[in-house]
């Protein structure tokens, strides 16, 4: 039986002389609470925790199913009236927790708690409680009184200002082992103790807190115990009832998954006097709700009542009870949860009827609980959905560190995370964790092929309501997409250098070039002379043909194939990550210098296969002849054609030197190295004419930087302008005057080779050339003294044709890591014409007509006068100049 003005969120329930209020958690939710009772007089008084056990009251937060609260039927501020009892009880709610504009609610609910026992006794949660029926003797109810009560002429020390038909208590004597105290009604109302007296009963409520509560075992079960005599006046008597009363504190075992819960009959506190005994009814239920035995059996409940103690068996998780989050040391578990109540009547020969009602909330050990944690990758919107739970509702997420950064959960979308909460029919929830997969939080990993690891690493923390405990978890959720972009390269090679061009991906960031377990940084390439350039796209590495990390093999048997490899590596578990490579075909030419005074420069390598081979030890034909310079893998050698056991053969037109680099064992005449180079001078002998310079003047242009010998190939493109110079080195006489004859270009490097095409045919432009060749006039400077002793012209880049196709002995197809193109190569060769600017012509060599020039020269008739007159023809590789032609498409051609 219940009477409230509004429900609305709240529930009641009746049991005895208790009455249950539930607060539902919908109404509680993201609110702050306070609660009240309320007087008859309309004064609030706040329900704290001192004054809720001294006044019969019980608080149970429970999140998800809000807020409990239990009345006892003289609790103060409670209004009794025949067989009911009314609670007024006031509700606070704020959204803040100085409860400023707090919404307030008034709810009333009353209960008919039916006859009364002679004795009654109660445990609560926090408090005990006895209630015994007042006893007068019959001729004191038959004394009539002629004079009002006075109480403080006798006992001025009470102070009591009662009414003479009321009967008030007076003292209350607490029983101890080692003595009796007294406390008088104020004294123990101090002390936290709550006394109360109707016209028929005394009641005592204990907190189990107080001073004079003691703790007794009895049956292995240990029990809080207070005794106590409450003395009570009634007219001119003073009277004492006993209000012994005892709670069981243990008792409850945890085996197999159940909850057993052991309740001793007898308890001497309660049995003082007691000489017969006989069990009247014993029920047991949940929540103040009295269960039938087939509810009972439905939940698979046992209620046993045995001979000494009454028992009941719960199985861990039934229906009634619930889990609650738990925390210990920092590791997330559960707790099953169950408030059971026991209510037990007996007979004996003192009380006649004793009802001891037992309200137990019954809380399972810590039980550790793992949190799943499951990834699913939504690839289209390249988003990391990570959900972390199923959690119990009395769990919140509060905040998340990222990468060392602690943020609320509001303030988590500003590092691009966004956070939801999926709810569950049982009340469970999960939290759905969404993360870009390119937040700069989420780390990129290469893994293999076009895969990329993305791992998302956030530490979560949570607090549990009400008993506010934390507890963290990391989460590290790893997603594996096919979106790995790795670095490519291309590599190509020009006359002295090769190259390497790597491509930069979307993995590499971290990825270090070694070259083996040599790492190259600027220092270390500018130590070796290569070049190392990054923009952070690309990684351009650029080492000469001859450096000391370039391999060398031998290929086909004239030429050298030359190689550089590189590794990029991680930059912090050093695992190799990825090789590149250029390789490049060189001719053995690149490797000997034949110079016009008859020195020789030749530089030998260590070949793939020949590691053990010390350069130090090589020599030419001659022994004694050594390196004049060694590296690890080269050995210099200069030299004279004279000298050093080189062999020579000649004809009519050709002078051949010929030597060789070798590599002997110890006590080994056989090389087992072995390098054959050549140098061929080509000598005409001739006359000198005389002839006349043009009138027309010739165009100037600067030439102050020549390529160097390392150059060589210079790289052209078609239609490309190429400048020569050619120079008298000796003498530096005044009187001769260099004039050129003819010039033409080859596709190999022998000058009678065909095809061929002139440039110059005795002094003069080729008028068949779609582009003609341009002379440029010579003056004095720092670096030219005698001007007369050069010749400058502009030849236009060409290939050679037959028809409308290239000439295919012209084509070699130069294929490198990652590119490939089409080159071909072009020998310049040119005769030239000495002449004595002090003599008369003599033949038709001097002077050269379309040549540029001032004066006629003389005619020299012989080889051995002072001013000798010769005709030179590919002079000492100076004047064969091979240049490379690359172009990107055959149509340019």
């Amino acid at each position: 039986f219940f009477n409230t003005s509004d429900t609305g969120p709240m529930s009641l329930e009746c049991l005895g002389n208790l009455l249950r209020i539930t607060l539902s958690a919908e109404y509680l939710e993201d609110k702050y609470l306070s609660l009240f009772v309320v007087d008859q007089s309309g004064t609030a008084w706040e329900l704290d925790e001192a004054m809720a056990a001294q006044c019969g009251y019980t608080v149970t937060y429970i999140t998800w199913r809000g807020i409990e609260l239990h009345a006892s039927a003289l609790s103060c501020h409670s209004h009794l009236e025949k067989d009911v009892f009314t609670v007024t009880v006031q509700i606070k709610t704020s959204h803040t927790p100085d409860m400023s504009n707090a919404t307030t609610h008034l709810k009333s609910a009353s209960c008919h708690y039916g006859l009364w026992s002679p004795r009654e006794l109660i445990c609560e949660s926090n408090y005990m409680e006895v209630s015994v029926k007042k006893e007068v003797p019959q001729s004191m109810k038959d004394f009539v009184q002629d004079e009002p009560e006075d109480w403080t002429l006798v006992f001025p020390e009470v102070k009591l200002q009662a009414k003479a038909e009321e009967a008030s208590i007076w003292q209350i004597v607490f029983h101890q082992p080692e003595e009796k105290r007294a406390l008088l009604v104020s004294n123990a109302w101090s002390a936290g103790y709550g006394l109360n007296t109707t016209d028929s009963r005394v009641l005592l409520r204990v907190p189990y807190t107080a001073a004079q509560v003691q703790l007794v075992e009895d049956q292995g079960i240990t029990f809080s115990v207070l005794r106590s005599s409450t003395f009570y006046k009634y007219q001119w008597v003073i009277l004492m009832v006993d209000t012994a009363v005892a709670c069981p504190v243990d008792g409850v075992d945890y085996t197999n998954k159940t909850i057993t819960w052991t309740v001793p009959k007898y308890i001497p506190p309660l049995y003082a006097g007691v000489t017969s005994f006989k069990d009247v009814l014993v029920e047991a239920g949940v929540d103040l709700h009295k269960l039938s035995a087939k509810e009972m059996a439905s939940r698979k409940y046992v209620l046993l009542n045995e001979l000494k103690a009454i028992t009941m068996k719960i199985p861990i998780g039934a229906e009634g009870g619930y889990y609650k989050t738990s925390v210990s040391n920092g590791q997330l578990g559960i707790k099953y949860t169950i408030n059971l109540f026991l209510e037990h009547q007996w007979e004996d020969n003192k009380w006649r009827l004793t009802k001891h009602t037992i309200i137990k909330e019954i809380e399972t050990p810590f039980e550790q609980e793992e949190v799943a944690i499951t990834n699913n990758l939504n690839l289209i919107a390249r988003l990391m959905n990570v959900t972390v739970g199923t959690f119990l509702p009395d769990v919140e997420l509060v905040n998340l560190t990222i990468e060392g950064v602690t943020v609320a959960v509001p303030e988590a979308v500003q590092h691009g995370y966004l956070i939801h909460k999926t709810r569950y029919a049982n009340g469970s929830k999960a939290y759905v964790i969404q993360v870009p997969l390119d937040a700069p939080s989420v780390k990129k990993e290469y893994m293999r092929e076009d895969m990329r690891a993305y791992t998302l690493n956030v530490t979560l923390t949570f607090i549990t309501y009400p008993s506010r405990e934390t507890f963290v978890i990391p989460v590290i959720a790893l997603s594996a997409v096919k979106d790995a972009v790795v670095p490519s390269a291309r590599g190509f090679c020009d006359g002295s250098n090769l190259h390497l061009i790597i491509t930069r991906g979307n993995v590499d960031q971290n990825w270090l070039p070694f070259i083996s377990d040599w790492h190259l940084t600027q220092e270390a390439a500018q130590k070796y002379n290569y070049i190392l350039k990054d923009n952070g796209t690309h990684l351009a590495i650029s080492v000469p043909f001859l450096s000391p990390h370039v391999s060398y093999e031998g290929f086909h048997n004239s030429a050298i194939k030359a190689s550089f490899h590189v590794t990029l590596k991680d930059g912090i578990t050093l695992t190799q990550r990825r090789d590149f490579s250029v390789s490049c075909i060189f001719s053995p030419s690149e490797l000997i210098q034949c110079l016009p005074n008859g020195t020789v420069i030749i530089t030998a390598i260590k070949l793939v296969g020949g590691e053990d081979l010390d350069t130090a030890l090589l020599v030419l034909r001659d022994r004694q002849c050594k390196p004049s310079m060694v590296t690890e893998k080269t050995a210099t050698f200069k030299f004279n054609v004279n000298t050093c056991g080189t062999s020579r053969k000649s004809n009519s037109t050709t002078m051949t030197y010929e030597n060789e680099v070798l590599y002997f064992r110890p006590d080994n005449d056989t090389p087992i190295y072995q390098l054959k180079f050549l140098c061929s001078y080509a000598v005409k002998q001739t006359a000198d004419v005389r002839y006349e310079s043009k009138k027309n003047p010739l165009p100037k242009k600067s030439y102050s930087e020549p390529y160097q010998e390392s150059e060589y190939p210079v790289v052209k493109y078609l239609r490309e302008a190429l400048y020569f110079e050619v120079e008298l080195l000796q003498p530096k006489d005044a009187r001769l005057d260099l004039n050129l004859d003819d010039c033409w270009a080859t596709s190999s490097q022998s000058q009678d080779s065909l095809p061929q095409w002139n440039i110059l045919n005795h002094g003069c432009v080729n008028n068949r050339d779609s582009y003609r060749t341009v002379f440029y006039e010579v003056d004095y400077s720092l670096r030219v003294k005698f001007p007369q002793h050069l010749k400058r012209f502009e030849v236009r880049m060409f290939t050679f044709v037959q028809g409308t196709s290239l000439l295919q002995e012209q084509v070699r197809c130069l294929c490198f890591v990652m590119s490939c193109w089409q080159s071909w190569q072009l020998y310049f060769h040119c005769t030239v014409v000495i002449c004595n600017t002090k003599q008369q012509p003599l033949d038709i060599f001097c002077p050269r007509r379309c040549n540029p020039g001032k004066h006629r020269l003389g005619k020299e008739t012989s080889m051995s006068q002072v001013s000798p007159v010769f005709l030179f023809s590919n002079l000492a590789c100076a004047l064969t100049s091979p240049v490379r032609l690359q172009t990107s498409s055959p149509r340019l051609c």
